[in-house]
């Protein structure tokens, strides 16, 4: 089947739901009501392979456990995470209400492309603009109910994806996460002057694998290169 045609199973089925607001002041967005949830938080880096679904996927956990309601948005459409992570299958259902998130056994709703195929070794070889639109669906047309929170586990880049969510999506800020190398510093700093541009505040900076204590002497080992984390959220 050619790329721009994908299976009927992993479809959107529907324009977004939800009303539409003005973004900043300034600006031309139109970005979608939040309804029932208080707080929208991205999770992201610009780099792959830096641990941002293992990041989103902690600190969902961690609120849940402080006794708040959290879910989580897959956008990571092409290279979805969560599900893995937290245990969970697909298919999603509708009943009437919108799409039901497939829930953790702790308690966590989640969305993600990764329930729309039958096999979790099936790609999505989507264009951009069905990502785009589904990444819309994910957030307006999804029965999330009454949430504290809700962690979006974004794509690496700069590009599609990421301008959607930030140009259609309530987002009250952006933890960023990142790893010692020079490269993954360097594109960390991308991603954060694009949140700057679309007025997304910067919340907070993770350091993933900055190093590990060797199991036999004890010495910690800086795998990756010294820290370079308390620069990075200096700057």
């Amino acid at each position: 089947m050619p790329p721009e045609e994908p299976a009927p199973a992993g479809r959107p089925t529907s324009a977004p739901a939800g009303p539409m607001r003005r973004g900043p002041p300034g600006s031309i967005l139109q970005r979608m009501e939040k309804g029932q949830i208080r707080h929208v938080v991205a999770v992201g880096s610009g780099k792959g392979g830096v641990g941002k679904s293992t990041a989103t996927a902690l600190l969902a956990t961690e609120l849940r456990r402080r006794g708040l309601a959290v879910g989580i948005l897959d956008a990571d459409i092409t290279g979805p995470s969560i599900p893995k992570l937290l245990g969970l299958t697909g298919p999603l259902t509708d009943r009437g209400e919108g799409i039901e998130p497939a829930t953790s056994r702790t308690g966590i709703p989640t969305v993600s492309s990764q329930y729309m195929v039958e096999d979790e070794k099936t790609p999505v070889i989507w264009r951009g603009p069905l990502v785009t639109r589904l990444i819309t669906q994910f957030f307006g047309g999804v029965h999330w109910g009454a949430l504290d929170y809700l962690l979006i586990d974004m794509p690496p880049g700069t590009s599609d994806v990421p301008l959607t969510v930030f140009q259609t999506i309530p987002i009250d800020g952006m933890v960023f996460v990142v790893t010692p190398q020079d490269l993954a510093a360097l594109i960390v700093k991308k991603a954060m002057n694009m949140a700057r541009e679309l007025h997304v505040p910067l919340l907070g900076l993770v350091e993933n694998m900055s190093y590990l204590n060797c199991p036999d002497c004890g010495k910690r080992i800086d795998l990756f290169g010294v820290s370079q984390v308390a620069k990075i959220a200096e700057e």
